[in-house]
């Protein structure tokens, strides 16, 4: 198929990067390292629960939830919906701690909870995370578009054109900058969005129609619970991987939680994280059913793309856009999936300098200023935008980019999640029982990706990933009860405030007393519940 850019679209998309570069400096806020990393703490609820949407849904999301769409049908929409569940919890359990505890970052409450050890750990593989899948990701996605248009474009090229537009107004103006255009991205992105969705259902003939083909397809097309032995969702991986994953990028994730820690207050935080999972469940209907329509307009996708894309499945939303949209059109679409891309990047790459400075730079110069530590942040940004652009072009030799993503994470979370609930809820265990539960997950992973890689034959090789993750999970959490009881007791000051009692609760209660509905996060939280599960009880 020939995809191409008419002078109009050409016109839409270089005015959006220009505008929005500009619109992120206009609001910086780099005066000191609060202002920087934590947007002074003073964001209201829809700037946040924004935030959180947008730096989720980034154009990766787009590329790989329509192609994993046209190639299964819904199932991929469980990742989405689940948002509404983990945040529930989030909102109720954990983000007080957070607040409470003034951290800037997810390992910072490590090391108030256990020791330096776990935030060290934890820092690396964040890092880890926000680099090779986050922003790798997206900018991979990227590259997708761009060579479908310009296939002779080179692909370091494109990366590093993109990098560099989505970290412009990020190193220059801090989290400030990230979450104002993140806002007026994710409305040119749902903008779009939508106006896609209207094109799709029209040419495919409707709803109706799109639901009686994808049956005739394949009857489990429209389901999002599937057998035991589904290639990308078994039902295990459902009930326990995908909350797990869910629980790791909602509640543990930088970028993710600094949005939340930019709040005036806790109220304002809850509500933006539950206004974030709400804007989660019509990705249904904006992006999963698009791609099961794209099933039967563009049945012979494979053909279309052999040679060009090893996964053929990536190219259902660039096809539906370029094929389907009139010139004006094309660009306004991409110039929303830039945004989504220019959103997730940002907050990234933010969320890395952030741990950077104040997890090993402030801990090793204890005396600088905070000039000097949005200075090194700034620096740090650059070098993490420079190691993504080698690394994102590797990408390509993976076999989805849904998969690729979920694949690691799968490998990096579980020993994070198990250590963090059980030092959350249970006051005996210790820093001694953290450290040893990650070390055992790390050596699950590196055993795990040397086995892949070799291609040694075992059973391990042969489970999947999401249920790989709850096994992790389970190993780690029994290595830290047992060092934790072999060991002494950690000390009071890593309990008292760190951990769940009912006063928080009482507390929690109290607050909330005499606010009318629409302000108490509780009831918010059981609508949000109500609407997600009936949504998944109809497509069940």
């Amino acid at each position: 198929m020939d995809f191409k850019f008419y002078t109009i679209d050409l016109v839409i998309i270089l005015g959006y990067i220009l505008a929005i570069v500009a619109y992120g400096i206009y609001h910086r806020k780099a005066g000191s390292s609060e202002e920087y990393f934590l947007a002074g703490r003073n964001m209201p609820w829809y700037v946040i629960g924004i935030s959180m949407f947008s730096a989720n849904i980034s154009s990766n999301s787009l590329i790989a939830i329509t192609g994993g769409a046209y190639k299964g049908g819904i199932v991929f929409f469980n990742y989405e919906w689940m948002a509404s569940v983990v945040l529930a919890f989030f909102c109720m359990f954990i983000l007080p701690f957070y607040l409470k505890s003034q951290v800037y970052t997810m390992p910072e409450f490590f090391e108030k909870r256990y020791d330096a050890r776990s935030r060290y750990y934890f820092s690396f593989i964040t890092l880890i995370g926000n680099i090779f899948i986050d922003t790798a990701g997206t900018l991979f996605a990227g590259v997708v578009i761009a060579k479908l248009v310009y296939p002779e474009a080179n692909t370091v090229l494109i990366v590093s054109l993109l990098a560099i537009f989505a970290a412009g107004y990020t190193i220059v103006g801090g989290l400030s900058s990230v979450m104002r255009t993140e806002m007026v991205n994710t409305v040119i992105l749902l903008i779009s969005a939508v106006i896609l969705m209207f094109m799709v259902y029209d040419k495919a003939g409707g709803y109706d129609a799109i639901v009686e083909h994808a049956n005739a397809t394949d009857p489990s097309f429209m389901h999002l619970v599937q057998p035991s032995d589904h290639p990308d969702m078994p039902w295990q991986g459902l009930l326990l991987g995908v909350p797990l994953l869910g629980f790791y990028f909602w509640c543990n994730n930088q970028f993710i939680v600094q949005r939340a820690l930019s709040a005036k207050n806790a109220n304002e935080a809850r509500k933006g994280a539950l206004f974030a999972a709400l804007l989660k469940v019509p990705i249904l209907f904006l992006l999963v059913i698009p791609g099961v329509a794209a099933i039967k307009l563009y049945p012979n996708l494979q053909e279309m793309y052999s040679g060009q894309l090893k996964n053929f499945s990536d190219g259902a939303y660039p096809t539906l856009v370029f094929d389907l949209l009139p010139a004006g059109l094309v660009g306004l679409v991409v110039a929303g999936f830039l945004a989504a891309m220019a959103s997730a990047v940002s907050a990234t790459l933010n969320s890395a300098s952030t741990l950077v400075t104040m997890d090993f730079v402030q801990k090793m110069r204890p005396g600088m200023d905070s000039k000097a530590l949005v200075r090194s942040g700034q620096i740090a940004t650059v070098v993490f935008m420079v190691l993504t652009v080698l690394w994102a072009p590797q990408i390509a030799n993976f076999e989805s980019l849904m998969n690729y993503m979920q694949g690691v994470l799968a490998l990096i979370s579980p020993p994070v999640v198990a250590i963090f609930l059980l030092g959350l809820f249970w006051k005996r265990a210790n820093a001694d029982g953290a450290f040893a539960a990650l070390m055992v997950g790390l050596v699950i992973a590196v055993f795990t990706v040397v086995s892949q890689v070799s291609e040694i034959s075992s059973a391990w090789n042969g489970v999947h990933f999401l249920v790989k993750a709850p096994i992790i999970l389970a190993i780690c959490a029994v290595v830290q009860i047992a060092v934790s009881l072999a060991t002494a007791p950690p000390p009071v000051e890593k309990i008292v405030g760190m951990t769940w009692n009912d006063a928080v609760y009482a507390e929690d209660t109290a607050a909330l007393k005499g606010l009318p509905w629409y302000q108490n996060y509780r009831v918010l939280a059981v609508i949000l519940l109500v609407i997600t599960f009936a949504v998944v009880w109809w497509y069940r």
